[in-house]
């Protein structure tokens, strides 16, 4: 999260990543009881490491074709 906020800013960071942020702590709130905190963190990293990566695919194919 350090390099993401050093490399790209604050702003850019927020812009990026709040959507995939707050959907992911949806999804885990409804979704992930494993009554381990070790496990529903690493769950939740996970979730939001996918969300990101597919909004970022699909924004940078709108972005390269329109």
């Amino acid at each position: 999260m350090y390099t993401l906020i050093r490399n790209a800013g604050v702003k850019r960071a927020l812009v990026d990543e709040a959507v995939p942020l707050l959907f992911s702590f949806g999804v885990a709130e409804m979704f992930y009881k494993f009554h381990s905190f070790m496990l529903e963190t690493g769950a939740f990293l996970l979730t939001w490491l996918v969300v990101s990566w597919v909004g970022s695919a699909i924004r940078s194919r709108f972005i390269r074709n329109g």
